[in-house]
């Protein structure tokens, strides 16, 4: 029963989609766009209930035979990602409808469509039909970039759309490769398939690559940094919890299934992810808008949460797991905080805004709370997931990781607070002006604005999500560990999908 159900996951977020482009009421449309994502997290929260234990649960599409059908598969990691990515696709939808973002009749289907394309990478198992779904939810992307935003923003979709488009090439012909040697693209009979061939090895790397560069992993980050902060501040929220995690969900699965976590090429991704670590975090430090600093954390941050398949052991995979999770959720909060500031304000330099802390405490609030689950700081989730990742790299022995690991996250805390410094304390008085009346020349200050509460409550639920999840971190943790013990033990999986 659980399995005929996963198909709702695609097909409402598509059917609210075609509904979205026909209703002319702004506010009915705002409605459907926030339903679509809440229906998905009331779903994906029974489904992480139904697979808490272990469980796999498996559905055919299209009445065909094995290896043609569509497959849709959730296990607790998959019903995780359902979770996290309805609550990003939620906050992000709610911050553009207070900003005015929705006023483009096409934003909320695009949206939706967006969502769809989500869900359904992340419950597929085939490797042919995870490309169709990224692609469904490419898709969308490019029109959310070129209809919230201007010219700038348009040459920034540009090289968004050509690196996407090609990293999407490799990956099919990976998959073109895959088929050619092993003659399925079907995950249950690909399963430790890279061990026993070579050709399914190199087509398993190739495929590998792409999800790689689509993830902005060193040295093929420079795209992410140059398309991310020319996006509206809903977008790189929305991006920013979705695009890169669904390919770093895409590696956690492709390496345990097909390569069966084969230690032989883990050493390549401990020195390129520790790279992505130190390389993203020193990026940050050099830059002075708000969303450029932030977008570079991005980069080292996908370090981290890497970090844990090229540990590839139990407790480097909870980590891994663990801070995926975090991150979507944190990095999300961050995007819209600082967004709320360039809403307001109408910019994103850290000189051209000063003291909103002092004169807006639960502003400042939001974002320092962020911040310091970004940087690791207790009691937030940040903590957990870097105390997590840090003893996996020490039990697996992984010395200059640990290293790294230890001292990007100081730097993380030093550059997050250089915007602390700047937008949210700052000292800079609102500039004085002369007013002539009667004769008399009087001096008044010019009040500055004042953050609307609509505009930073979806970061603020955020960060109180961040929040819960260090207080109460062991629950996720649990349910971390038993997503690890479901990549390092596949019976379950293959079960579930070989029996479709």
């Amino acid at each position: 029963m659980i399995g005929a159900l996963l198909p709702l996951f695609v097909a409402v977020p598509l059917l609210a989609a075609a509904l979205l482009v026909v209703v002319p009421s702004r506010t009915v449309r705002a409605a459907i766009v926030l339903t679509v994502p809440v229906g998905g997290l009331v779903g994906g929260g029974l489904l992480v209930w139904a697979t808490s234990q272990g469980d796999v649960f498996a559905h055919d599409v299209g009445l065909w035979s094995t290896g043609i059908a569509i497959p849709f598969v959730v296990d607790i990691l998959s019903a995780l990602m359902l979770t996290a990515t309805s609550l990003l696709i939620g906050a992000s939808a709610w911050f553009g409808v207070v900003t005015g973002e929705d006023r483009s009749p096409f934003f909320p289907a695009l949206v939706a469509v967006l969502a769809a394309g989500v869900y359904g990478a992340l419950l597929t198992a085939d490797v042919f039909n995870l490309f169709v779904f990224i692609e469904v939810m490419l898709l969308p992307s490019y029109g959310l970039i070129a209809i919230t935003g201007g010219w700038r923003r348009l040459k920034g979709g540009r090289l968004y759309v050509t690196v996407n488009l090609l990293t999407s090439t490799v990956y099919l012909i990976g998959v073109a490769l895959m088929y050619g040697a092993a003659g399925t693209v079907h995950l249950g009979e690909l399963a430790a398939s890279a061990r026993e061939s070579e050709l399914v090895t190199i087509a398993g790397g190739v495929m590998l690559i792409a999800m790689l560069v689509k993830a902005a992993v060193v040295p093929t980050h420079g795209w992410l940094a140059r398309t991310y902060p020319e996006t509206s501040p809903t977008v790189t929220a929305l991006f920013s919890g979705l695009h890169t995690k669904v390919a770093i969900y895409a590696v956690y699965r492709l390496y345990a299934t097909i390569f069966d976590g084969d230690p032989r090429f883990l050493w390549v991704g401990i020195a390129i992810f520790s790279a992505t670590m130190l390389v993203g975090v020193l990026g940050a430090v050099g830059e002075n808008t708000m969303r450029s600093i932030l977008v570079f954390h991005m980069v080292s941050q996908i370090g981290y949460i890497l970090l844990g398949v090229a540990l590839f052991t139990r407790l480097g995979l909870t980590a891994g797991i663990f801070y995926l999770i975090h991150h979507m959720i944190v990095k999300a909060s961050l995007f819209l905080s600082t967004g709320a500031l360039e809403d307001t304000y109408g910019t994103k330099s850290l000189s051209e805004i000063s003291g909103v802390a002092r004169r807006q405490p639960l502003v400042g609030a939001v974002f320092i709370g962020a911040a310091l689950s970004l940087a690791g700081m207790p009691p937030f989730s940040g903590f957990v997931a870097k105390l997590s990742l840090l003893w996996g790299a020490a039990e697996a022995g992984e010395w200059i990781a640990f290293a790294i690991a230890i001292a990007v996250s100081l730097i993380t805390l030093m550059s997050m607070l250089k915007i602390w410094a700047g937008p949210f304390w700052g000292g800079n008085e609102p500039a004085a002006g002369g007013i002539r009346a009667s004769g008399v020349v009087t001096t008044t200050i010019e009040a500055p604005p004042r953050v609307r509460l609509a505009v930073i409550a979806p970061a603020l639920v955020l960060t109180c999500v961040t929040l819960v999840l260090g207080i109460a971190g062991q629950g996720l943790l649990a349910l971390s560990g038993q997503a690890a013990d479901n990549l390092l033990d596949l019976t379950a999986y293959l079960e579930a999908v070989n029996s479709l």
